[in-house]
């Protein structure tokens, strides 16, 4: 809301979980796990009331206005983390050659994509959990950037060059990502 030059957004903190303020790190804790992040930006205030975060800017230009609200978000992401997580599916494709996939450590391995002898690798970020089902892979964690970034990771490393795509469509897509459902 505009007020007298002032603009905020609040992000409602739920049973369960506290958000915590120190200098410009916000520390988010849940029955999950804890998320950190470091949001400073000139003339940006955040305050915690309550139970609510509260991202605020006194005569905000065009730039400031845009930052409240993606400070806002990132909060509001940080709260639906460490409450129920997020969750990437992915779908393996292939009709060429069969796609072998597995996880060695914070790698995910991609072995005989187009017959290919070298396999292919793709970094897992963070505290990101991955399960392979058959042509099915779930991607799980707490942390929104780090699932999706390992999601696009594993999308990227089988992009295909030098084969007409229209015909090698094989590689692994993401078919469905969005909040996880708490049991």
């Amino acid at each position: 809301m505009t007020l007298s030059g002032l603009i905020e957004q609040r992000v409602t903190i739920p049973a369960g979980v506290t958000a915590s303020l120190d200098g410009a790190k916000v520390t988010v804790k849940g029955k999950k796990a804890t998320l950190q992040r470091e949001l400073s930006y000139p003339k940006i205030n955040i305050r915690v009331e309550g139970d609510e975060v509260v991202v605020s800017s006194e005569f905000p230009r065009v730039r400031e206005k845009a930052m409240v609200g993606t400070f806002a978000a990132h909060i509001a992401n940080m709260v639906e983390g460490v409450t129920n997580g997020f969750e990437y599916e992915m779908k393996i494709v292939h009709s060429h050659f069969p796609i072998k996939t597995s996880v060695k450590g914070d790698k995910f391995v991609i072995e005989n994509f187009l017959g290919e002898r070298s396999p292919r690798k793709a970094n897992i970020l963070g505290d990101t959990k991955i399960q392979v089902k058959g042509n099915d892979v779930l991607v799980t964690g707490t942390d929104l950037e780090k699932v999706s970034q390992t999601a696009a990771n594993i999308e990227r490393a089988t992009v295909i060059k030098g084969f007409d795509t229209r015909v090698f469509q094989d590689g692994i897509y993401i078919t469905k990502k969005g909040k996880r459902v708490s049991p």
